[in-house]
């Protein structure tokens, strides 16, 4: 079987039709170019070339063969780039796993950071609540995921991807409204619009559990699971709600939204979790563009 030195050589001869040019393009003297073309002529067992002292011809057989010698090339060297820039951790398909609502802030700016530094990775993104996700990490459907935390699997490894205050949402129309800012206790009383115990439960312990801190007993009206399902009832006036600063971003006619101050920080995190045995250069580079982004 003939080799890639011999296929550059007889390419690079049959389209410079002049062994001296051939010569110096592949940085090589002539008796040796004309030894590889030699050595494929009898590999193919047919004629390539028709040499005289003053010319270079392509034979039909060499005519024919060209094309399929440049298209072999063409393929090594993509083979070559391609192979290159995944193990740097450049190329290949990334599957991203995100939650709903980190489509409000973190994901939109992630995936234009990594757009811009990774320009060859195929993003092949999948929406679903965090328990989904880490079920597709685990299986290696997904190579990483934005997740609710805690993620507390030993296969899995977490960082913070985002931390943001919570914000009371709430009718436009709510005398609350009028205020600057909002503290747990101005919200007894009121109808509340809280997350479902299982589909949300990351945002049901801990909205649930800072207003038992502040021995407030949310009067709950409805249980729900997204972000701006809950924004969209708060519009239709049937309650309040705490959601993630980011959640205004949706712009939500009719809906106000009040800082809310707590005795002690207690944010909505968010974080990226991937299999700790993943041998996957892209991840590290995931990792360093989320670490690099700016703030929201």
């Amino acid at each position: 079987m003939f080799d890639f030195s011999q296929l550059r050589c007889f390419a690079a001869v049959a389209e410079e039709l002049h062994f001296g040019r051939a010569a110096a393009r592949l940085n090589m003297t002539q008796p040796p170019l004309s030894r590889q073309i030699q050595v494929l002529e009898r590999v193919l067992d047919v004629q390539l070339l028709e040499r005289t002292s003053r010319s270079v011809r392509l034979t039909a057989a060499g005519r024919s063969f060209l094309p399929e010698a440049q298209r072999i090339l063409r393929l090594a060297e993509t083979a070559t780039h391609v192979t290159r820039q995944v193990a740097a951790g450049r190329a290949g398909v990334l599957k991203l796993g995100f939650t709903a609502a980190s489509a409000y802030d973190v994901l939109p700016r992630l995936v234009t950071a990594l757009r811009r530094a990774l320009p060859d990775v195929t993003l092949a993104l999948r929406e679903m609540v965090s328990r989904d996700q880490v079920e597709e990490l685990l299986a290696g459907r997904l190579d990483a995921a934005l997740v609710r935390p805690p993620i507390v699997h030993p296969d899995l490894i977490a960082v913070r991807a985002l931390a943001e205050p919570l914000v009371v949402a709430l009718p436009a129309g709510n005398p609350l409204a009028a205020r600057a800012h909002l503290a747990p206790g101005d919200l007894g009383g009121e109808p509340f619009i809280a997350y479902a115990p299982n589909e949300a439960r990351y945002f049901h312990d801990l909205i649930l559990g800072l207003l038992a801190e502040a021995a407030v007993e949310p009067r709950i009206v409805q249980w729900m699971t997204q972000i701006h399902s809950i924004l969209a009832l708060v519009r239709a006036d049937l309650g309040i709600a705490l959601v993630p600063a980011a959640a205004e971003r949706l712009r939500f006619e009719g809906v106000a939204f009040r800082p809310l101050v707590l005795p002690a920080p207690r944010p909505a995190e968010l974080v990226l979790a991937w299999r700790r045995d993943a041998d996957e250069p892209l991840i590290a580079r995931l990792v360093a563009i989320l670490a690099e982004l700016p703030p929201a």
